[in-house]
């Protein structure tokens, strides 16, 4: 929604007093606005310390949520719980590295749990497997938008999910088929038109 003018003019002519009180009426609508103006003008916390209690908090989640991976629509509810947990994290802080990070972490840490989930039927884990796939997808995305100072670590967990990945023989069957290039998974393998080679995957019905 863009502002005319006249609007900005409007509210530039409240009063401090009442400025206040649009602004914690605002806040009062608004959590996120809340969390992320908390952090910008008086946290202690760094976005580093936020990223360091995140990854911590990843790894505990997926660590509980392991127990139910034979339930996969429960287990994968409580994943996207974590997700959504990440993004927030990312709206708070603007972390983009983390945004990254922590989502591979992510990923890695459910591949943790590869011969439990070598146990379940093919069916049941397909839709756990895509929403991976689509995570490293976004992944590789966001990869080429960092600083090239960030891809020896981000290299990291990239090996390693591989190595978890040809572990998983049906995820690996399911990258192999929705078009997941594993060479893709060193930073300056990434092609500079993967925006690109994802839309097109995406429109040939991949993905899903």
């Amino acid at each position: 929604m863009e502002y005319s003018k006249e609007f900005k003019a409007a509210l530039s002519a409240f009063s401090s007093i009442e400025k206040d009180r649009l602004i914690f009426r605002l806040l009062k609508k608004d959590k996120l606005l809340s969390k992320k103006l908390y952090f910008e003008l008086i946290d202690q916390e760094t976005t580093d310390d936020k990223r360091d209690a995140m990854e911590e908090n990843v790894r505990e989640k997926v660590l509980l949520a392991s127990k139910y991976i034979g339930n996969q629509k429960y287990f994968l509810s409580i994943i996207r719980k974590i997700s959504a947990e990440i993004t927030e994290h990312v709206k708070i802080t603007t972390d983009k590295f983390g945004e990254v990070s922590l989502n591979l972490l992510l990923i890695d840490k459910i591949l943790d749990y590869n011969e439990d989930l070598s146990r379940q039927r093919f069916d049941n884990v397909y839709k756990l497997y895509i929403y991976i796939i689509n995570k490293i997808f976004r992944a590789l995305l966001l990869i080429k938008k960092l600083d090239e100072d960030y891809w020896m670590e981000i290299d990291e967990y990239l090996q390693s999910l591989e190595t978890k990945i040809n572990k998983n023989h049906y995820l690996q069957k399911l990258c192999i088929n929705n078009h997941l290039d594993f060479k893709w998974l060193r930073c300056e393998n990434i092609p500079e038109n993967i925006d690109q080679i994802v839309k097109e995957i995406k429109n040939q019905g991949f993905l899903r």
